[in-house]
C-alpha cells in the first residue's frame, strides 16, 4: 500500500477536521440530536489552542500544541490537538514521534481511526522493509481498525455522521490491507485473501501491491483459487510499472502455464484485467488435466510397429511396462524378450551371487533418467561370468552394457519367475544360487528377508497385469537381464545422456 501518500491525506484531513473544531467554539452547537462538539470554556485556554492550530510552519505547531498539552492535560480538544499534532510530526517526517503521538491518541481515545491508520501503515512499511519485529503491531493495530470501523460511535470531535462514514471509507482499506499482509506473513492465505479481497474492493485507486499480494495468497491458499489469483496477478502487473511489471507479469505467465497446460489466452487474460478492476461475470480459465500414465503408456505405443517400439528409449519401455494396460505391454514385451539389447546406465550395486562354477556377477542399474536422479536401480543384470579386479564397476559409474530381458516386476504386474534381487557393493559376500531375498544395495540399509511387494505366493502362478493387493506396498519397477556383457571400461563418461521416463507433460503451442 502507498503508506506515505495515504498518510498525507490523513494528516491533511487531520487538519481541516481541527480548524473546523477551533471554528465551531465560536459557533453555537447544533441542534437536531447527535453528540455536541466539545466546547472551550476559558478564554485563555481556547486563545492558546486557537493560536496552537494556526500556526502554519509545522515546527512552530508542534512547539505550540505540545505546549497546549502540557499547560492544559485535560482539555476538551485533547484530542483533536492530538490528531493535528500527530498531522503535523508526520509533515516534519518525524516518524518516531508520528508514532508516539498516536500511541497517546489511542489511551485518550481507544478506538481513535486516525491513529489505528497511521500506525498501520507506518507497521505495514515496517514488516515490508524487512523489520519482522513490528509483525505483531501491524496485526494489533490492523484488527483494533477494524473493529472500530464496524462498531465505534461517531466522535464527538467529527461534525456529522456523513464525515464520520466518509473517513470510515477511507481508512478501511489501510485496515484490510494490513491485516490481510500480516496473515500473508504468517503463511494464513485464506485470512489474506479475506482481507486483500476487501482491501482492493474497497480502494478507490487499487494499489499494484494489494492486488499482487491478493493474487499471491489465492494461487498459495489450499486449495488454491487459481482463477481469481491469475486475474489478480494479471490485474497487478496491469497497475505496476517498470521492471516490477515485468516481474509480476513472468510470475503470473508461468502461473498460468501451469494451471492452463500452456501460454494460450494469457494475453487475454491479461488484456481483460487491465480494463477491470475485479473479474467479470462469466471470467474462467480452463484448467489443464494431465493424461493419466495408464493413458501416457498407450499414446506411447499405440499405432507403432514392432521395430518402431524396439526404437523407443528404456526410460519409454519402462513406463509402459510400469502403468500400462495388460495389452500394451505385450506389444512391447513380446518385442524385447529374449532379445539382446545394447544401452547404457549408472551402476546402483555390484555383487557376486552363486558358488562354484555357477558364481557370477550381478549389476543393478538406473537406466532411466528419473531413476538416474533417484539412485533407483531399474535393471537386474547378471553377467556371463564374476568380474574381478579393475574390471568390476564402481557405485556411480555410468557404462554401456548388453543384456537379455528375461522378466520384470512393475505396479501393475506380477513377476513371472523369481524376483530379482538388488545388488550389494562390490566385494560383498556372495549370495547362494537360490537366494530370492533382498539383498543390501550398496549406500543403503539392509531391506527385510522378505520377498519384494508384488511377487507370488509360492505355489501361486502369476497374473500378468494384475496390481498388487490392496494394502501391499507399490512395486518398484525391476527388469531382470541376463547374459550380461560390460561394452565399455567402467567409469568412462558417456556419449549421451541417459534417456528420460515419460513424465506428465502439457501441450505446448
Amino acid at each position: 500500500m502507498k503508506t506515505t501518500v495515504l498518510a498525507m491525506i490523513l494528516a491533511c484531513a487531520l487538519t481541516a477536521g481541527a480548524q473546523d473544531a477551533a471554528q465551531s467554539q465560536t459557533q453555537p452547537s447544533a441542534g437536531g440530536g447527535g453528540q455536541a462538539a466539545p466546547e472551550i470554556k476559558d478564554p485563555n485556554e481556547y486563545n492558546a489552542y486557537v493560536a496552537a492550530i494556526q500556526q502554519k510552519e509545522a515546527t512552530a505547531k508542534i512547539s505550540a500544541l505540545e505546549a497546549f498539552l502540557t499547560q492544559y492535560p485535560n482539555s476538551v480538544m485533547k484530542t483533536t490537538a492530538l490528531e493535528v499534532l500527530m498531522g503535523s510530526y508526520l509533515q516534519s517526517q518525524n516518524q518516531a514521534k508520528v508514532v508516539e503521538t498516536a500511541k497517546r491518541l489511542l489511551t485518550t481515545e481507544a478506538c481513535n481511526i486516525r491513529a489505528l491508520a497511521i500506525l498501520t501503515s507506518l507497521a505495514r512499511q515496517a514488516v515490508q522493509g524487512g523489520q519482522t519485529a513490528e509483525l505483531a503491531d501491524l496485526t494489533q493495530y490492523s484488527n483494533k481498525g477494524l473493529e472500530c470501523v464496524k462498531s465505534a460511535p461517531k466522535p464527538a470531535t467529527i461534525a456529522s455522521e456523513s464525515d464520520w462514514e466518509t473517513l470510515k471509507k477511507q481508512v478501511k482499506p489501510i485496515f484490510e490491507g494490513g491485516a490481510g499482509f500480516a496473515c500473508l506473513q504468517n503463511k494464513d492465505y485464506a485470512c489474506a485473501a479475506t482481507h486483500l479481497r476487501a482491501a482492493v474492493e474497497a480502494e478507490p485507486t487499487q494499489d499494484p501491491l494489494d492486488v499482487y499480494y491478493l493474487g499471491f495468497a489465492l494461487l498459495s491458499q489450499n486449495p488454491p483459487d487459481s482463477v481469481n489469483g491469475l486475474f489478480f496477478i494479471a490485474r497487478a502487473a496491469s497497475l505496476a510499472s517498470g521492471q516490477g511489471q515485468a516481474q509480476i507479469q513472468d510470475y503470473g505467465r508461468k502461473k498460468y502455464k501451469n494451471f492452463h497446460g500452456s501460454e494460450d489466452g494469457w494475453n487475454a487474460v491479461l488484456f481483460t484485467a487491465k480494463s477491470n478492476p475485479l473479474p467479470p461475470a462469466g471470467f474462467n480459465i480452463t484448467q489443464y488435466v494431465p493424461p493419466t500414465p495408464a493413458q501416457q503408456a498407450h499414446d506411447i505405443v499405440n499405432g507403432k510397429t514392432p521395430d518402431q517400439i524396439k526404437q523407443l528409449s528404456f526410460g519409454e519401455w519402462e513406463l509402459v511396462l510400469s502403468a500400462g494396460s495388460p495389452e500394451d505391454q505385450e506389444k512391447v514385451w513380446s518385442v524385447i524378450k529374449g532379445v539382446p539389447l545394447q544401452m547404457e546406465g549408472t551402476v546402483i550395486g555390484v555383487r557376486d551371487v552363486g558358488e562354484g562354477a555357477s558364481k557370477t556377477t550381478e549389476v543393478q542399474i538406473a537406466a532411466s533418467e528419473d531413476d538416474i536422479e533417484k539412485k533407483q536401480g531399474d535393471i537386474t543384470l547378471t553377467m556371463t561370468g564374476v568380474i574381478s579386479g579393475r574390471m568390476v564397476p564402481k557405485v556411480g559409474d555410468t557404462l554401456d552394457f548388453e543384456g537379455t530381458p528375461v522378466d520384470y516386476v512393475s505396479p501393475v504386474r506380477a513377476s513371472s519367475g523369481t524376483t530379482p534381487a538388488p545388488a550389494a557393493g562390490a566385494g560383498a559376500p556372495a549370495a547362494t544360487p537360490d537366494a530370492t531375498a533382498q539383498g543390501n544395495v550398496a549406500g543403503t540399509p539392509a531391506a527385510p528377508a522378505t520377498a519384494a511387494p508384488g511377487t507370488p505366493a509360492q505355489g501361486t502362478a502369476p497374473v500378468a497385469g494384475a496390481a498388487p493387493a490392496t494394502g501391499a506396498a507399490p512395486t518398484a519397477f525391476m527388469m531382470t537381464m541376463e547374459k550380461g556383457k560390460l561394452l565399455q571400461k567402467a567409469g568412462t563418461t558417456p556419449k549421451k545422456p541417459a534417456p528420460r521416463r515419460p513424465t506428465t507433460r502439457r501441450p505446448q503451442h
